[in-house]
């Protein structure tokens, strides 16, 4: 049983001002395995405090300081990979494979490709006789998901670190355990005293405080597009900076070519990966209507081969994060099914089996019309709607009629067909026949946020521009 109830405030461990707890459930098992303090609003102002005193020296910091504070940081977590991969699992349930293979190394990699870039990162520039400085925004405040907790919070704390921010951290409390492991490495790493604060708790108790506090210059914020329109309303009047990476409802079109049928497979198991809880999932494939019945030959027999069970064992589906998730996802199953798609696999009600846990059964639905709720609605579970075209143009119109537009996927042989259709998408990644890159920008079009997470592209968001005039004298004229 796991005891998180201090905060990290200061480099120190500190007592909540108001000692109120929350349990953390098991979601393979329903059982509690943790309990976590829950801060407020005192707690917040003593965070962000700490973070405004240092942020007078840390934003002083050479590159080579920083530098050589972030790989220290990194060296620690490689020593507490395996606590990290533990965590994850315990806490939302991704199979032990999947928090080996990419749940823990994601947060590595991004730490390892701001450390690369601010090697190089131009933070002054000459032009003419003016001076263009990028400077530490200052105070930013995190609020993090449960689905990726160590992705999120490192493409976040890394680019901070490295332009010289300084940061209050509230993890999900629904996955903490990553958060609190995260802040003790940071601890051993030396980073120093109020650079980087840690406080759990809710929304409501944390979350507003956060991106209300008038000394917090910039919050960023991973979550529900629902939930990030309420961080943007609360950041208004003190004009902060709000960054926001929000839900998606991905398509992915599927080319009417010779590997038809292995593109498709490779869109069923990609839904299936992390239970279908990530938000650029491709959610929506979308196939030639002439070829309806080979997609959904292809997708049956590829969802058949997903294995659910005990995320400590050799499942390759663990269970959903929640309760709360899973009868949300329960409902949305039986609205595709109420409203006419055809069911491929899986359905409502836990996998045959699994009697206890938040267990969902890998499901598909194809004959899909973009009217239907399921085609609409972020699930955020192991459902794949199939939808079909009559050409790709039609393909392209029905890809971008979403209110989101964080990711979208093409997949075929014919490369130059693929580049054009990826021109025409409206979304903030388009990914190529699986090509995935930790230093391309992410981030989302229209209510799927705003700004840009990953690489060189991340700093910016904690870089303010100042102009410098009159700082080189001008030439004697001739």
């Amino acid at each position: 049983m796991r005891e998180y109830l201090k905060f990290y405030i200061d480099g120190q461990w500190v007592e909540p001002v108001s000692l109120k707890t929350l349990d953390v459930i098991n979601p393979a098992n329903e059982e509690v395995v943790g309990k976590i303090a829950l801060g407020g609003e005192a707690d917040v102002d003593k965070a962000v405090k700490a973070a405004r005193k240092a942020f007078a020296t840390w934003s002083q910091t050479t590159r080579e300081e920083r530098l050589d504070v972030m790989q220290r940081v990194l060296a620690e977590y490689q020593k507490r990979f395996g606590d990290l991969a533990t965590a994850v699992t315990e806490e939302m349930g991704a199979p032990a494979s999947l928090a080996q293979r990419a749940q823990v190394p994601s947060g590595m990699g991004h730490l390892a490709t701001a450390i690369g870039i601010l090697k190089d990162f131009k933070f002054e520039e000459d032009r003419g006789s003016t001076m263009i400085v990028k400077e530490p925004i200052g105070v930013c405040s995190f609020i993090t998901p449960w689905n990726w907790p160590l992705n999120q919070i490192m493409c976040k704390v890394a680019p901070a670190l490295a332009t010289g921010c300084t940061m209050v951290l509230k993890p999900s409390e629904v996955a903490p355990f990553t958060g609190q492991i995260f802040a003790e490495i940071m601890h051993e790493a030396g980073v120093p005293a109020g650079v980087f604060n840690l406080v759990h708790g809710d929304g409501l108790g944390v979350g507003v405080p956060l991106s209300t506090h008038p000394e917090v210059d910039m919050v960023s914020f991973t979550g529900s597009t629902r939930a990030g329109i309420e961080v943007a309303k609360n950041a208004a009047p003190t004009v902060k900076r709000v960054h926001q990476e929000l839900g998606g409802k991905s398509p992915n079109i599927v080319l009417d070519d010779e590997v038809f049928a292995k593109s498709v497979a490779g869109g069923v198991r990609q839904i299936m990966t992390n239970s279908g809880q990530s938000c650029n999932a491709p959610t929506r494939m979308l196939v030639p209507t002439k070829r309806m019945d080979e997609a959904i030959a292809a997708a049956k027999e590829a969802a058949a081969q997903v294995t659910v069970g005990d995320p400590t064992g050799n499942a390759m589906l663990g269970p959903v994060v929640s309760k709360t998730q899973w009868d949300k996802i329960q409902g949305l199953i039986q609205k595709g099914i109420d409203e006419g798609a055809t069911l491929v696999a899986g359905g409502t009600g836990r996998p045959e089996g699994l009697d206890k846990g938040y267990y969902v059964q890998p499901t598909v639905f194809a004959n899909v019309t973009p009217d239907m709720t399921i085609s609409r609605e972020e699930i955020f579970g192991p459902v794949l709607s199939i939808l079909g075209y009559e050409d790709l143009d039609q393909a392209i119109a029905i890809g971008n009629d979403t209110e989101y537009g964080l990711a979208a996927y093409v997949n075929g042989a014919d490369l130059a067909k693929a580049r054009e259709v990826a021109s025409k998408l409206r979304a903030g990644q388009v990914s190529i026949n699986g090509a995935s890159d930790m230093t391309a920008p992410f981030g989302g079009f229209k209510m799927s946020g705003n700004g840009r997470e990953w690489g060189d592209f991340a700093f910016h968001e904690f870089l303010e521009v100042k102009a410098v005039m009159g700082y080189a004298p001008k030439q004697a004229a001739e």
